[in-house]
């Protein structure tokens, strides 16, 4: 049965498959059974009793034991589409989502791809084709070169193209992103080996290892602009994000509106960034991304094709749910939006919350989550696809969940967070919470000012943690609950809880907010 949002569509449909898997996809199953239509899950061995897939109306066993074979095999999500009786796809982020191939065998097999068309994924997809578009549609781009050589004679070619382009420099591949094939260098005695590991790394994750150089913008912020386009040449773009503290290139903390840019700036970076939409003929949500120097310059860096991680502060500080837009633009229907009727409502933070140890190089953690107990304060929103009892692998990303705040003001908003990660218990596997709440309380946080470039340089007290037994905490906390203690009294550290619990005066789980193994 077709809902009545869908009237007047030219492209209707009433089932989706979701191709992906943990919080993402339990984001669209969400989104899916709000929009009144039916959703389909597909899972690995390993997925068999996740989240995602008790949610689904239906769900899709994919055989095999790696991700070739489940999340990255075309063919098998296409076969479990037309067998469940799926008639649209959304592919979430990662895994296909970029995937233009993916794309045309979705359209190939009579199906809707919740998308935008391969076409532009493909020129967006490869960094270098995509800087040519730019340059084509007056959009800035940082300084750089392609390098088009023979893996068996780089070394010249290499050294001539940094040195015009000048140190520091990096190293990118031209095809992917999340911060794969990407190297800082410095010094020329590094760019060899540099180069060397970037294009190991870009050929691993992407299957292309294209490098091309790019200057190094020090003391920059990370800026991006969410787009929508419909396919009537109708575009918006939905403010920014400031996606700034990230490590190896990977985002941590992100928040909307950037809190050190003005009104002009922001509409010349969406202008800007509807000029690349409109280079590929984009159509669908999209995010650009730009670096934004300290003298106000901006550049364009790269077009995600696809839903961003972050894309809930955006839609907390518009009203705009962005998964909905997707379903609409793909059945065919106009945005029904202007830019002016765009606003900014308030601030939202988004910290991703990690199974990994910051103390120790951020390696990934494993174990079973023993205990899982998430804020449910006004503001909150907490976007997971983990249930207590879960067990967590080696087998795919470390996130455990997006923990986001809105508030009416970045303080209030900041205050927010940490109140809520405080709450937050997680254990059974090491996590980055306690790291969280160490860097939105730094001042240079707290004021505004992080660059890309911060956890480089950031003080060694920042990722250290006290030392706590965590036998001892879990044997306390269940006591404690045995006991009936007030669950309500929020504790500093876990000394306050040893101290609580000794006078049976609080619930310990309150207590727990850096999380042990």
């Amino acid at each position: 049965m077709i809902p009545d949002w869908m009237k007047g569509s030219s492209n209707p449909f009433s089932t989706v498959l979701i191709a992906n898997r943990g919080e993402i996809a339990v984001r669209i199953i969400q989104a899916v059974k709000e929009a009144g239509l039916k959703s389909i899950a597909i899972y690995s061995d390993s997925d068999n009793n996740s989240l995602h897939v008790e949610m689904a109306d239906y769900s899709i066993h994919l055989p095999g034991e790696t991700l070739l074979d489940t999340y990255l095999n075309i063919d098998a999500i296409i076969s479990a589409a037309k067998s469940s009786g799926a008639e649209a796809i959304h592919p979430g982020y990662g895994f296909l989502s970029e995937r233009a191939d993916f794309a045309k065998s979705v359209s190939n097999a009579d199906l809707v791809w919740i998308g935008p068309s391969p076409e532009s994924i493909e020129i967006m997809g490869d960094k270098i084709s995509a800087r040519k578009k730019m340059i084509e549609y007056d959009v800035p781009i940082i300084p750089g070169e392609e390098l088009i050589m023979d893996n068996e004679d780089f070394i010249e070619p290499l050294a001539s193209a940094a040195a015009r382009v000048g140190y520091p420099l990096l190293l990118k591949a031209s095809a992917g992103g999340g911060g794969k094939g990407m190297r800082s260098v410095y010094e020329p005695k590094n760019l060899k080996s540099q180069y060397e590991a970037a294009s190991r790394e870009a050929s691993a994750a992407f299957g292309n290892g294209t490098i091309y150089v790019e200057r190094l913008l020090n003391k920059s912020r990370h800026i991006e602009i969410q787009i929508l386009c419909d396919k009537y040449g109708n575009s918006i773009h939905l403010n920014e994000r400031d996606c700034s503290l990230q490590r190896r290139h990977q985002k941590v903390i992100e928040e909307a509106p950037c809190p050190i840019l003005s009104k002009e700036l922001r509409q010349l970076m969406g202008e800007s960034a509807l000029k690349a939409a409109k280079s590929v003929d984009y159509v669908g949500a999209g995010t650009v991304e730009f670096l934004l120097s300290p003298n106000g310059d901006f550049f364009f860096l790269e077009m995600n094709t696809r839903l961003q991680v972050e894309h809930p502060i955006t839609e907390l500080i518009t009203g705009i749910d962005i998964v909905q837009k997707q379903f609409e633009i793909a059945v065919g229907l106009e945005l029904g939006l202007i830019q002016d009727d765009i606003g900014i409502i308030g601030h939202a933070i988004e910290a991703r919350i990690y199974a990994e140890n910051p103390s120790n190089g951020f390696l990934p953690a494993t174990g079973i989550l023993s205990k899982w107990i998430v804020p449910t304060s006004p503001g909150v929103r907490l976007d997971s696809g983990f249930r207590e009892g879960d067990k967590i692998t080696i087998d795919f990303d470390p996130m455990l969940a997006k923990l986001i705040v809105h508030s009416s003001s970045r303080n209030s908003a900041i205050r927010r967070l940490d109140s809520a990660l405080s709450e937050f218990i997680a254990l059974g596997v090491v996590t980055n919470i306690g790291f969280l709440r160490n860097i939105i309380n730094h001042p240079l946080f707290i004021r505004g000012e992080i660059t890309t470039d911060f956890l480089d340089n950031a003080p060694d007290e920042l990722f250290l943690e006290k030392e706590f037994d965590p036998a001892q905490l879990i044997a306390i906390a269940s006591g404690a609950q045995k006991l009936g203690i007030n669950k309500n009294h929020r504790h500093k550290n876990s000394d306050d809880l040893l101290n609580d619990y000794n006078g049976h005066e609080s619930d310990p789980f309150r207590t727990l907010s850096r999380n042990f193994p």
